[in-house]
């Protein structure tokens, strides 16, 4: 990666929102990560943001306590609108940037409903925009909407958040000795079973010709030095 972008997609996990215990809203991560997407928003790159709701309700746990598949990624969506809403009053309150919040669910008290036509003229007039709900689905990660909305609006990279410094071989907590992979094909993820992104989230990326970056988002100016083009992380390309 050479050059800088012009457009990009973060993805970042419900976990992530939830601090160190990865439940709940931690205020600090809050502070934190809005003063890491100014610096992004200040060198003039168009920032889109896919928020996850693992820290508040996670849909695949909803059949452990007796709620169907359903039912629980809905509320898992709603978990992701907590999230985007809490985003967009730290970006608005702390870093002073223009945001909006656009929900795949009917929420019109809080949230303007996803258009895609919107979402990108929202971009180009200087605005960060939180796409929360989801995909609007059951059954679709928040990795899926993540390359879905990637592809809709035409963005150049999906940056996806982790609190690892790339992709390994192996897990490396469990693993000390796994090695870090700086480039690497979609399918050779796939083929390989790499947790980098779902297989739906990654035949959009893939069809779509959009490469995904994995960093670890609580090391300072990752995101700024991804967004310029300096080597960071690992990415996942044809």
């Amino acid at each position: 990666m050479a050059k800088p972008f012009k457009r990009v997609l973060l993805k970042l996990s419900g976990e992530a929102f939830g601090g160190s215990e990865g439940k709940g809203i931690d205020p600090n991560f809050l502070r934190y990560i809005s003063e890491e997407i100014k610096k992004v928003y200040d060198f003039g790159v168009q920032i889109a943001i896919v928020v996850g709701g693992g820290n508040i309700f996670r849909g695949l746990k909803g059949e452990d306590i007796g709620i169907d598949r359903a039912t629980g990624d809905y509320m898992g969506m709603l978990a992701t609108m907590i999230n985007a809403l809490a985003l967009q009053n730290a970006l608005e309150n702390i870093s002073r940037i223009p945001t909006r919040v656009l929900s795949a669910l009917e929420i019109r008290a809080v949230a303007e409903p996803y258009i895609r036509r919107k979402a990108i003229r929202h971009l180009e007039k200087g605005r960060v925009v939180i796409f929360g709900a989801g995909t609007g689905n059951p059954f679709f990660s928040t990795d899926t909407a993540a390359a879905l909305r990637a592809a809709e609006i035409k963005a150049d990279l999906i940056i996806k958040a982790t609190k690892v410094d790339g992709i390994y071989t192996e897990d490396p907590k469990k693993n000390p000795t796994a090695k870090k992979i700086d480039e690497i094909s979609y399918m050779e993820v796939l083929n390989r079973g790499l947790k980098v992104m779902d297989f739906t989230a990654l035949t959009l990326a893939k069809e779509n010709r959009i490469p995904i970056l994995v960093l670890n988002i609580f090391k300072k100016d990752n995101l700024l030095k991804a967004v310029k083009g300096e080597k960071v992380g690992s990415l996942v390309r044809d």
